[in-house]
């Protein structure tokens, strides 16, 4: 995906991107290519493969909640700062936290909020599940792209969760995840909202984005332990 696919593409979604934010995603990129010689952050570092699989995917996220309000969003294992670090650069108003478990991918994060003078955005070195317990019901979103399961991700993200928040996770197929969350979703006071599928441009690869709403104050007890997803930290 080149430059002009990127704006016809994003234009359809209704996103008018400006070309100061242009300029930032652009440098956006130069940074990640060079700290990607540093610290394991893609596999994929082309220009337009990096427009279309990182910045335009991330920006997806358009299609299932208006972003163009003051929200505060957290990213979930945010890793090379997607889609955090994308949203925040096309959707300034948004008050953005990015939770990664590695402290070089943080200090790497931290670098590019630099760089590029954004404000409003800050990266913690932190498992979420730890994260949550010390920001109850915060954030009005709580997005996760490509990381971990859904059960695991209700498990450790919800409880900060505004009540009437949404979770939307960004995933490729999930139908399995889906339909095993249901347990997960009545014992953690949650509704599956929707479920929209859709294929990126180009390459036309599966995406789904999974809305999920907090209905109520979440419960202490997990459905499973927390010493069991600590074994696996996102």
């Amino acid at each position: 995906m080149n430059k002009e696919e990127f704006l016809i593409e994003t234009k359809k979604m209704g996103l008018d991107i400006t070309v100061e934010q242009l300029d930032l995603l652009d440098r956006f990129y130069n940074l990640l290519i060079e700290w990607n010689k540093k610290i394991n952050l893609t596999t994929i570092t082309s220009y337009e493969e990096v427009y279309l699989k990182h910045f335009f995917d991330s920006l997806t996220l358009y299609k299932e909640v208006n972003l163009n309000e003051t929200l505060y969003l957290c990213d979930v294992g945010t890793g090379a700062g997607f889609p955090g670090i994308v949203l925040k650069i096309c959707f300034p108003k948004l008050n953005i936290t990015l939770v990664d478990s590695l402290q070089k991918r943080v200090n790497y994060l931290n670098t590019i909020i630099e760089e590029l003078n954004l404000a409003d955005i800050r990266a913690y070195h932190v498992r979420m599940e730890d994260f949550s317990k010390l920001n109850e019901e915060k954030f009005d979103i709580i997005t996760a792209r490509a990381v971990a399961n859904m059960n695991t991700l209700l498990e450790i993200s919800i409880k900060s969760l505004k009540i009437n928040g949404r979770l939307i996770l960004m995933k490729a197929n999930c139908e399995e995840e889906i339909s095993n969350c249901k347990k997960a979703l009545k014992e953690l006071s949650c509704e599956l909202v929707n479920v929209k599928k859709f294929t990126l441009p180009k390459e036309n690869s599966n995406r789904t984005l999974i809305n999920i709403k907090k209905t109520s104050k979440t419960k202490e007890k997990y459905p499973r332990t927390i010493d069991k997803i600590k074994k696996n930290p996102l």
